[in-house]
């Protein structure tokens, strides 16, 4: 069966090349844990196998016979710009790395959907100033869960897409109640199933219930929870795989589930792995 490679190189070996076409996959966090770095580097790891391959062989090495890369990388952002997401990834990974890996990238910045109806100033998310008259065309725009679907359906088939964030969502108390949330992602996952290719959705566990995260990994084909550890003197990240269709069976099987994560100039990478017996 092929797979969709994460781009993380250590991980994709352990599971046999990557996620099963279709999946969408839960990367839930505490700040700063690695849930974040590991989109970035997802994304940009994919982009460099499209823009550069001799970059890509030095960061990431071969690929597995079974990856099949995605056609096209697309990241959705609901608050931030190209701009701010691109110089946030140079922080976490050489700035070359980047500079290729995001060429064949497709960003989607959402924020006029996302703030329309808030009291954030235009000026603020948005480069065109509104005048008297578009204020009256207000009403034609499009709602963000509109904008998200009408760009999945039309761009999400053989992609990787990341979804930053969940969290984000859950923040539009007038536009998008609680129980929203998992029916949408339930209905993702169905529609993901046809599209091929791989869903990453970010979201903060520091701002939902374990509750909520439960319904969220339910609602989901894979769930990787990105936690700090605390040992001695250090705080260590860790990844858990939660759940994973067609893919933790093969981690359980080698008494793998659990894995020490670190931040390098190549982004997001597993430094050792737990086996828990």
């Amino acid at each position: 069966m092929a797979r969709v490679p994460f781009g993380i190189s250590r991980l994709d070996s352990m599971i046999g090349g990557g996620a099963p076409p279709g999946s969408v996959v839960l990367l839930a966090g505490e700040v700063g844990a690695g849930g974040r770095e590991f989109a970035y580097t997802s994304a940009v790891m994919n982009g460099l196998a499209r823009a550069d391959a001799e970059q890509f062989d030095l960061y990431y090495g071969d690929l597995d016979d079974r990856s099949r890369l995605p056609e096209d990388i697309r990241y959705l952002s609901f608050t931030a710009s190209e701009s701010a997401l691109v110089e946030e990834m140079r922080y976490t990974m050489e700035r070359d790395l980047v500079e290729a890996g995001t060429g064949p990238m497709e960003f989607l910045d959402l924020s006029a959907e996302y703030f329309q109806l808030s009291q954030v100033p235009p000026e603020w998310y948005s480069e065109r100033t509104r005048s008297i008259t578009s204020l009256g065309d207000e009403h034609d725009r499009k709602d963000v869960l509109d904008a998200l679907g009408d760009y999945l359906n039309d761009n999400a088939a053989d992609s990787l897409v990341v979804i930053d964030s969940i969290t984000d969502l859950l923040s539009l108390s007038e536009e998008v109640q609680w129980d929203d949330v998992p029916m949408l992602l339930k209905g993702l996952k169905r529609a993901s199933n046809r599209w091929g290719g791989l869903i990453l959705l970010l979201v903060s566990i520091d701002s939902i219930t374990d509750t909520q995260l439960g319904r969220l990994m339910e609602a989901t084909d894979g769930a990787m929870l990105f936690e700090w550890a605390s040992g001695g003197s250090e705080r260590d990240r860790t990844m858990v795989v939660k759940q994973f269709r067609g893919v933790l069976s093969r981690l359980e099987a080698e008494n793998i589930v659990q894995f020490e994560t670190d931040i390098t100039d190549s982004g997001f990478d597993i430094s050792d792995v737990r086996k828990i017996r």
